[in-house]
């Protein structure tokens, strides 16, 4: 069998890199470099204070889990579009630059390559949250079903609930 899923029929793994590539955990590591990542507490009051709270997780996470009351849903794959003020598809209160996104997905990885992806379309206040909503949720701050329909869902992402 050749290609393949799940590395059925993949070839053994080699060595030799590109020059120019570099692994996940370097590009991670480069992403965070340029945040000033947030405690769950500190988002939380920033979320209070005005601040907006991105979730990003998919629809299936977020019905398992829980939802943040409060936040808005941009599933990930919509991110810069609805977040980039030059751009046709962004939200309607996407309106400058000035804008602070706080990005929250499950554990605090995918996040953190989110909102460097914000900075680079000039969200230079774009951050995240250390730890993710597991983060979130152990802090005991607030949580509610998605079934509750406590959060704003954007063009394009799917709701937690059925109905």
């Amino acid at each position: 069998m050749t290609g393949g899923h799940l590395g059925q029929g993949r070839s053994p793994f080699s060595p030799q890199r590109p020059a120019n590539a570099r692994t996940i955990d370097e590009i991670l590591a480069a992403a965070r470099a340029r945040l000033s990542r947030l405690t769950p507490a500190e988002a939380f009051a920033d979320l209070t204070a005005g601040a907006a709270l991105i979730d990003i997780r998919p629809a299936a996470q977020r019905a398992v889990a829980g939802e943040v009351p409060g936040s808005v849903v941009i599933e990930r794959n919509h991110l810069e579009w609805r977040l980039d003020p030059a751009s046709d598809a962004r939200l309607p209160w996407v309106t400058g630059y000035e804008l602070r996104p706080i990005v929250i997905c499950a554990e605090g990885y995918t996040s953190s390559l989110a909102a460097a992806a914000l900075q680079d379309l000039g969200l230079a206040l774009a951050t995240d949250v250390v730890g993710g909503y597991q983060a979130w949720q152990a802090a005991g701050l607030p949580t509610a079903p998605a079934a509750e329909r406590t959060v704003v869902i954007a063009p394009g992402a799917s709701p937690a609930f059925a109905g």
